[in-house]
Formats: C-alpha cells, structure tokens, sequence
C-alpha cells in the first residue's frame, strides 16, 4: 500500500487523540456526584469527627465499651458529631440527652445530615426523613436507622457501638 506522508500523519493523529480520550475524561471526573451519595465515600464535614486515640478518657472509654465520637463543644457547635458509623445528635425533647444513629438510609444506602431547624436526619437522595431515635417519617425508606446507647460523660461524647 502506498500511503502519503500526509495521510499516514493524521491517521497517526486522530488514532493518537482517540487512545488519550478515555484519559482525559476520567481526568475530568471530579467523582463529586458519584462520592456525595456514597456511604462509604461520603463525609459530612460537619460530622466528621475522629475517636481520640490516646488518653485516659479514652483508655476507660474503651474499659466500658463506649468510644468517644467529638466532644460536647463540637456538639453544641455544629449541631452533631460522629463519623461513617455514628451519628450523634442532642435529643430535641430533652437537651442533657444525646441520641445516635448510623448515619446510612436503609433505603439505598445515601449519608443522612442532621437537619437541627427541622429535628430530623435527611437523605440527600431520595429525600426521605428519619426522627432523632431514627424512625421513619417520611419515604421511600420503610426501616428505620439502626441506634446505638450514646451518653455525655465530661466533655465527650461517647457510643457504644456493639
């Protein structure tokens, strides 16, 4: 086959363009949709408190099976506190109570946000809405979110997890 320089260059450059562009659309992903409504990815910054890792707070925490989740400074600041596993929010029907839940929607699997003007956890995806004990109010979810013993003890907030 003879082939002219000129033609053999732009089969060369449009075949080159081609192989890049699956490169350069996932450069272009930013994943922020796909990661919002991750459970396993997504993080309310709000909420996003580590467990402290050393200390005796901590050590005797550990003794009684409670792990600490923020403090009650963080609490009162940003309305909530917890991680992936926990989310721990004020009772609204009595303020020295904290009540926890795991933040993920048993309907599919989205990270509810404490909504403290409204006193109830929301699923960004579909909307429904769970009460501070993680009863369903509204749907699509049918069940509720799993609850976990939480208690105030000083200036932590502390979850048992088991």
């Amino acid at each position: 086959m003879n082939m002219q320089r000129r033609s053999f260059l732009t089969y060369l450059g449009v075949g080159w363009a081609a192989s890049c562009f699956p490169l350069v659309l996932s450069a272009c992903d930013t994943g922020a949709k796909k990661n919002e409504y991750d459970p396993k990815v997504a993080a309310n910054t709000s909420t996003d408190s580590k467990p402290a890792t050393s200390g005796a707070g901590n050590e005797i925490a550990a003794a009684t099976g409670f792990t600490v989740v923020g403090t009650v400074v963080d609490l009162d600041k940003a309305g909530s506190v917890g991680n992936k596993q926990v989310l721990v929010v004020r009772d609204p029907t009595n303020k020295s109570n904290v009540l926890a839940v795991n933040p993920t929607c048993t309907h599919k699997g989205c990270a509810v946000k404490w909504k403290a003007t409204e006193n109830h956890f929301e699923c960004p995806c579909h909307d429904s809405d769970f009460a501070p004990d993680g009863k369903v109010l509204k749907s699509p979810a049918t069940k509720p979110l799993a609850t976990y013993t939480a208690k105030i003890e000083g200036d932590k907030v502390m979850v048992k997890l088991a």
